[in-house]
């Protein structure tokens, strides 16, 4: 999942191998009552549960959307089931497949999964677990001709058999105890880049150095490979050649986290997240795709992250929530944004953003379908305390577009 890091450079040079926490404000969202996605699966899909799947089950719908959320999204519906948790889910270039990252029952780390999806009568579907089924893993993300997988996973660890063991250890004290703990992540130091099939076969890696390396995504023309690492002690954005890895360059270098990034559907930006103003609280940058140019989207009180790229609009999704008042509990919610990029100047301009969720619980990494007209996003709507799984639901366009504030003209703005 591509997550936030609160971690001091000195903290990570010194202990790379240590766990450590997410960003104070997000603890909130990824608490038990209102963010379940747990901690970071050689568990597979039951015989049971596969054959309900394939009987065709009806598929879930969430309550009745509220006012705002109907002005803008047919009634969501729940693709995944079968798993502990499932969520931080992509399309398939085509739209007919899916891969996240899903939590099998009776192990304690994600694991990458695939299955078919039907935009026109969306349900759930038997997943296939491609990654290889030990150790954590993470932001899995399909090539421009959806031939391979791209994810990270730290298999590789020496140690696999004690971090296993460590995690189910808390587990069962937590579940003898009671604890219900708040999210935690990990930069796993033995985390790394690795590609293959969508069935999980012809497994390659891609990055051996030292250190933290995930939140991987390929370029629209599949020549170039995002991802984040922290391999000179400080998350931050690098990029590579496609194929194989090769060639890294570093993108960002500024004090505090940089991650999640995403190229553009012209492959001239990268959208992404950074806390480098204001410890935790997380904003929405957008850069040239050579790093240049760097541009603040949010600012202020609030933590905005899991930005988005509209494949055919002008438009950037992400998640947020305002934290200005510590009286009140944060909700985060999904906000669309219209934009205006000139990259031969390399200027890039939005305008204010447009909510599109509501729902009392965490609405979280958005994603569009490859025709635009589908969103699909990670939440719990089965109910109080629901474990989190990936909703769909199709957007009225339109009603977006009629919506969505103007970009300010240049004078005004100056």
């Amino acid at each position: 999942m591509r997550k936030t890091f609160n971690l001091s450079t000195s903290h990570r040079l010194l202990a790379r191998a240590a766990t450590l926490a997410v960003a104070a404000p997000l603890l909130s969202i990824w608490s038990p009552e209102t963010w379940p996605l747990a901690i970071w699966s050689p568990a597979s899909w039951s015989a049971a549960t596969k054959a309900a799947a394939e009987d065709s089950p009806q598929p879930a719908s969430a309550p009745p959307s509220r006012d705002l959320e109907a002005r803008y999204l047919a009634p969501p519906v729940k693709v995944t089931d079968g798993l502990s948790k499932a969520g931080e889910g992509y399309f398939a270039p085509d739209g007919r497949h899916i891969c996240y990252q899903g939590v099998p029952t009776g192990y304690p780390f994600y694991q990458i999964y695939v299955q078919s999806f039907d935009g026109a009568a969306p349900r759930p579907t038997p997943p296939t677990r491609v990654s290889p089924g030990r150790g954590r893993t993470t932001c899995s993300w399909f090539s421009p001709d959806g031939t391979r997988l791209l994810f990270a996973s730290s298999h590789p660890d020496p140690a696999i058999d004690k971090t296993e063991a460590d995690a189910k250890a808390q587990a069962e004290e937590d579940a003898r105890t009671g604890r219900r703990r708040r999210y935690q992540w990990d930069f796993d130091p033995h985390m790394d880049l690795f590609t293959s099939r969508p069935d999980g076969s012809d497994l390659q890696q891609l990055t051996t150095s030292p250190g933290y390396d995930a939140e991987c995504s390929w370029s629209p023309d599949g020549n170039r490979l995002l991802f984040v690492s922290d391999r000179d002690g400080d998350a931050d954005i690098y990029v590579a050649d496609g194929d194989d890895g090769g060639n890294v360059r570093q993108l960002t270098n500024a004090p505090g986290y940089d991650g999640g990034p995403f190229f553009s559907p012209d492959g001239h930006w990268i959208c992404y997240r950074s806390d480098r103003v204001e410890k935790d609280m997380l904003q929405i940058h957008v850069m040239k795709a050579d790093g240049s140019g760097d541009t603040a989207i949010t600012a202020g009180k609030g933590v905005h992250w899991a930005p988005f790229w509209h494949p055919t609009k002008p438009w950037l999704i992400w998640t947020g929530a305002d934290h200005s008042d510590p009286t009140q509990r944060p909700n985060y919610d999904l906000w669309v944004a219209r934009y205006e990029a000139d990259p031969a100047t390399g200027t890039f301009r939005t305008g204010a953003p447009l909510r599109i969720t509501d729902h009392p619980g965490a609405d979280v990494l958005p994603v569009f379908s490859p025709d635009g007209t589908l969103l699909m996003w990670t939440a719990g709507r089965d109910g109080e305390r629901s474990a989190s799984q990936l909703w769909v639901s199709r957007l009225d366009l339109d009603a977006i577009d009629r919506d969505l504030p103007a970009v300010a003209p240049v004078e005004a703005v100056r």
